[in-house]
């Protein structure tokens, strides 16, 4: 029945003949919208030691995995690098330093690289880990010249800092002046040292599942300062 209305009766063809108005003039106002796409997340690299693998927890609770996992910083996309032992001039467990972490993983299309760390290089000529962490940043400049760089120094977990970590600070913050990058200082900042009993494990160095959100929540304010501003969606006023 319904078939031979629409074919034979003039009033049937006037009703098919607006509804196909109604879909054109429905498409042609959905295609003169503009499109809203989302912005492509930053990429973060984390180059680091065992402060940053989560060791002495788990690498789910440590301060990059949580990034990954937080809805507020679902705009970064988090490579961790760090490998526990390492240091810009000690190999780590897998022989891995802080510029071959920058080798591996700094790629052209990295937005920050973050370095923290780190207290491995104690014993080492102050120096020689000065101009290895002036090569690693000249390194991560060269491969992602877009990126922002953030240098962060050694914490010290008491209110009188071993000299030899004041020393890799001192040759770190040279570095990072030198590279143009952000240096954030735990030392001078009192990181951790408020509160050792629940943010340090047993062992005395690692933070704990607290001590990794406490971090997070220190390092990833860095990062979103220091991010690439992200393109406004069509329709919504740049701040």
């Amino acid at each position: 029945m319904a078939v031979t209305f629409f074919s034979r009766g003039g009033h049937g063809r006037h009703v098919a003949v607006g509804i196909a108005a109604c879909l054109v003039a429905a498409a042609l106002a959905s295609s003169s919208q503009p499109a809203v796409t989302a912005a492509p997340a930053v990429r973060v690299v984390v180059v680091g030691d065992s402060l940053s693998t989560g060791h002495g927890t788990s690498p789910d609770h440590a301060w990059p995995a949580l990034i990954r996992t937080d809805p507020a910083l679902s705009g970064f996309q988090v490579i961790n690098a760090a490998e526990n032992g390492s240091g810009y001039v000690r190999p780590g467990d897998a022989d891995g330093t802080f510029g071959s972490q920058v080798d591996q993983f700094v790629t052209p299309d990295t937005g920050v690289v973050v370095f923290f760390g780190s207290e491995n290089d104690l014993g080492y000529a102050p120096d020689d880990v000065g101009e290895a962490a002036s090569t690693a940043l000249a390194h991560a400049e060269v491969v992602a010249p877009s990126a922002k760089l953030i240098v962060v120094g050694p914490p010290s977990y008491t209110t009188d800092p071993d000299p030899g970590l004041l020393d890799i600070r001192s040759q770190l913050r040279s570095a990072a002046q030198g590279a143009g990058a952000e240096f954030v200082d735990p030392i001078a900042e009192g990181w951790i040292s408020d509160d050792v009993e629940d943010l340090i494990g047993p062992d005395g160095d690692h933070p704990t599942v607290a001590g990794q959100e406490y971090l997070l929540q220190h390092i990833a304010a860095v990062i979103e300062h220091a991010a690439p501003e992200q393109n406004p969606q069509p329709g919504r006023p740049s701040e």
